[in-house]
């Protein structure tokens, strides 16, 4: 008994000892692919606070870019300079690029690195007018790239890097793949994949919210985050192309529903549609003419179905539509535009379901009946008797009773003007 009770006060003790044991340093990591987008801003800035919160070493933000939003831009490199945290901003995998946005992103982190056969640049803002922009539009795109390469040139101050690189990255869309962004003081160093990074950042020394502080992190072990629920549907609302589709949906369910009153079904899928567009549409700071142009093509849609064009308004509305869906995101960098394949589709799809689908309805309530008292409307008889207020008359080869405002002889020609009930009311023909 002596030797067991000893033996599990050794179990114990060796228990106690291995849990209070250190368990190393541990690392963060996320993976910012695509679009930069308020989605992202989200991403990363809740990364930063449960890294901190954990006590993170670092966290690490792997980037792989064409760019983003402006705003969203901002947002991410404010969070980075006000983390509590070390952010390591790693330009991976092989083959990724840090373009446009990216380039603030890497400026703004405490250590920039990079994956051999990536790339960085290209940050000069985007053109709204095109070859036919107006004085005050260059006059926009001026303070914007005076801005930009003021906030690129501060950030590389405050990290150590090239700021006369930075602006020409911003000025003349200069690029850099990786090696030389190191040889340049670009960015800090290489590295192969992320315990390679851990591994060559050990014992650097970098500034967290103007204090120093010593990145221990070789044989860290690395904690993935991913998006959660909200950031992914925002991200999704962040494509063009998802925003233009929605747009289109709510369309069809709207006017569905005012053609079909009490489908209720139709209604509540367009209305839901139309906010999740509009939202889609404020994130990505639509072209307002390019939806004036849609909202134009869908009256002389409709317009069609009701007055004879000829299919001219309904040729026009298709039309309309799709230049619409074209200047919709015609003001945002190449892979912030809405395809122009879809939009055509959708345009044409459009004009169908007008034309075709709600003009069957339009068209099935304007037929005549072809059955019953309704359908006698417009038909020629002949007087039985005489019908001076009331009296009989044949019409399609059976007797009615009618009645008529003017006294009409027997024998003569009428020709039925409404109907009330089982009684025709009737005129004189001729």
């Amino acid at each position: 008994m002596v030797v067991r009770a000893v033996l599990l006060l050794l179990f114990a003790c060796v228990s106690t000892a291995a849990l209070a044991a250190p368990q190393g340093p541990v690392v963060y990591r996320i993976r910012v692919e695509g679009v930069i987008s308020p989605a992202s801003s989200m991403y990363i800035s809740r990364a930063i606070r449960e890294a901190h919160a954990a006590g993170a070493a670092a966290l690490v933000v792997e980037l792989d870019t064409p760019g983003g939003l402006l705003k969203s831009t901002d947002d991410i490199t404010k969070a980075i300079l006000s983390s509590p945290v070390p952010v390591i901003v790693y330009v991976a995998p092989p083959g990724a690029r840090a373009a446009s946005a990216g380039v603030f992103v890497v400026y703004a982190a405490h250590v920039a690195a990079m994956a051999p056969t990536t790339n960085l640049g290209a940050a000069t803002p985007v053109a709204v007018g095109g070859e036919q922009e107006t004085e005050s539009q260059r006059t926009m795109i001026r303070k914007a790239t005076e801005d930009a390469v003021a906030k690129i040139r501060t950030l590389a101050r405050r990290r150590g890097r090239n700021a006369e690189w930075g602006e020409r990255a911003v000025r003349q869309a200069a690029a850099l793949p990786s090696e030389e962004a190191v040889r340049m003081d670009v960015v800090d160093l290489l590295a192969s994949d992320v315990h390679d990074l851990l591994a060559r950042v050990d014992g650097r020394t970098v500034e967290v919210l103007g204090a120093s502080r010593v990145l221990r992190t070789r044989g860290a072990r690395v904690v993935d985050v991913g998006m959660d629920l909200r950031e992914r549907f925002l991200d999704l609302l962040a494509e063009p192309n998802v925003g233009l589709i929605l747009m289109t949906v709510a369309i069809y369910g709207i006017l569905f529903e005012l053609n079909n009153p009490g489908a209720v079904l139709p209604g509540v899928v367009g209305a839901i549609a139309l906010i999740l567009a509009l939202a889609s549409f404020a994130i990505l700071q639509v072209n307002y003419a390019g939806l004036a142009l849609i909202a134009l093509g869908i009256a002389l849609l409709m317009a069609e179905l009701f007055v004879p064009g000829f299919g001219i308004l309904g040729v026009g509305g298709i039309v309309a539509f799709i230049l619409g869906g074209i200047l919709l995101t015609s003001n945002q960098e190449p892979y912030l535009r809405a395809s122009v394949p879809l939009v055509v589709g959708l345009g044409l799809a459009t004009g169908a379901f007008f034309l075709f689908a709600l003009g069957a309805g339009v068209r099935a309530q304007r037929r005549q009946p072809a059955s019953g008292p309704q359908a006698l409307v417009g038909r020629v008889g002949l007087a039985k008797t005489d019908v001076d207020g009331q009296g009989l008359v044949l019409v399609a080869g059976e007797d009615w009773s009618a009645e008529a405002e003017e006294p009409v002889r027997a024998g003569e020609r009428v020709r039925v003007v409404g109907v009330e009930g089982l009684r025709l009311r009737v005129r004189k023909e001729g």
